[in-house]
């Protein structure tokens, strides 16, 4: 018996996947290449946004007439289950409350396959270290799903960072819906776990996922100093979501753009060579050519070495569904927009980099050779094949939008 775990949706999606593979080998069900190839799929799910919502009814409907056994999980399992059972009801559906009683659910509904497998080590690992957040943004489902703030227990994490280290992971990507409020439910915080990992010996890297401006704020001085070590990515996702004020308060965000800049000058400050993320939504309830127009300034100013755009997409039981809309074809145009001036920063920025060597880590294989990641996370791509999980020396010799051409040294 064979099994695949299909994954959609954020890095912390991702890394749960990961430990669901894990459960299933416990079980002894082989690990498949794809879906196509095995008899048990666990549909790892995300509702974001209506488009993927629509892909995942896609894609049950097509598990469903290919036969397959099924096993749903992910955000989707958590705030709409009908919508599941109603495709696949005689499969089994997780919630995230259940994840502990996931071996047992699979063998009460599938059986065991067999003694455990075991799976094959990776150069990556992915830590998720909390559910939920603090806020209560107007336009988000996850929240629904995901619920409040809930760290887990630091000793735990630190026993699953050892594991990963003795398997020989090389990159280990840290993440939660707000990285940064890690511990404020328990009486701990982000840097204090940074710290701890780093008492590891060994040659690594650790990124930080996505961070929330006004979170990232109250421990911003001792994230800083964690980045003084050389494995720590010098790297951070803060998500602006707009260049208006009005918009942010629509949008139940806890900070102005004057803040979040103020956040990005103390960043930079404290290190001048970080790689600062970000993301804005386009199209917003209520957004009108004025606040489109502060965003895009906005994308100018900051001059971020990555900005992910999203067209705003209502999503049913929240807030900004109930708001004014803003007209498909605005949007488009405003999206297009921004996507042209990210575009053209972002190409401008990474020219900085050109004709400088770096010390970088082989994370993946692309259609065009090995990816490096550079010690501020820039993806670094050589028309050579490094075994993944190898530190090497790059010269970045041509710079593009969204990457980097190099030559091993």
């Amino acid at each position: 018996m064979r099994y695949f775990v299909e994954t959609y949706g954020c890095t912390m999606n991702f890394g749960e996947g990961r430990e669901l593979s894990e459960v299933m080998a416990s079980l002894g069900y082989e690990p498949a290449a794809d879906a196509e190839e095995a008899d048990v799929v666990v549909l790892n799910t995300c509702t974001v946004v209506e488009t993927t919502e629509k892909r995942m009814l896609s894609r049950i409907s097509e598990l469903r007439k290919q036969g397959k056994k099924v096993v749903v999980t992910g955000c989707m399992a958590q705030v709409q289950p009908k919508r599941i059972s109603i495709r696949l009801p005689d499969s089994p559906i997780v919630r995230f409350e259940d994840y502990g009683r996931f071996g047992d659910i699979v063998e009460e509904r599938y059986g065991r396959a067999g003694a455990p497998v075991r799976l094959e080590t990776s150069a990556d690992a992915i830590l998720p270290i909390a559910q939920g957040c603090l806020g209560h943004c107007s336009y988000c489902i996850t929240k629904f799903a995901r619920g409040d703030l809930r760290s887990y227990p630091a000793d735990t994490l630190l026993g699953r960072f050892d594991r990963f280290l003795e398997g020989g992971a090389k990159e280990i990507l840290i993440t939660a819906q707000d990285t940064s409020s890690y511990g404020r439910d328990i009486g701990t915080d982000l840097p204090s776990l940074i710290r701890s990992m780093l008492e590891r010996d060994g040659e690594y890297r650790i990124r930080l996922g996505m961070t929330n401006p006004d979170s990232l704020s109250k421990v911003v001085e001792r994230v800083l100093e964690a980045m003084d070590d050389d494995r720590m990515y010098r790297f951070v996702h803060i998500p602006v979501q707009s260049g208006s004020d009005s918009v942010l308060r629509g949008m139940r965000r806890k900070y102005t753009v004057e803040g979040f800049m103020e956040l990005v000058d103390t960043l930079r400050a404290g290190c001048p060579d970080i790689s600062i993320a970000t993301d804005l939504i386009c199209g917003f309830p209520g957004e009108t050519d004025e606040d489109h127009r502060k965003s895009v300034e906005l994308v100018r100013e900051l001059r971020a070495d990555t900005v992910n755009i999203t067209r705003f997409s209502a999503r049913p039981g929240t807030d900004a569904a109930s708001m004014e809309q803003v007209h498909g074809r605005i949007s488009a145009e405003r999206s297009a927009e921004l996507t042209a001036v990210k575009n053209d920063t972002e190409l401008d920025v990474n020219a900085s980099m050109v004709g400088r060597t770096y010390r970088a880590l082989a994370t993946e294989t692309g259609k065009d050779g090995t990816i490096l990641r550079t010690g501020n996370y820039r993806p670094v791509v050589v028309r050579e094949d490094v075994p993944l999980g190898t530190f090497v020396d790059v010269e970045v010799t041509e710079n593009r939008p969204t990457y980097l051409l190099g030559r091993l040294v």
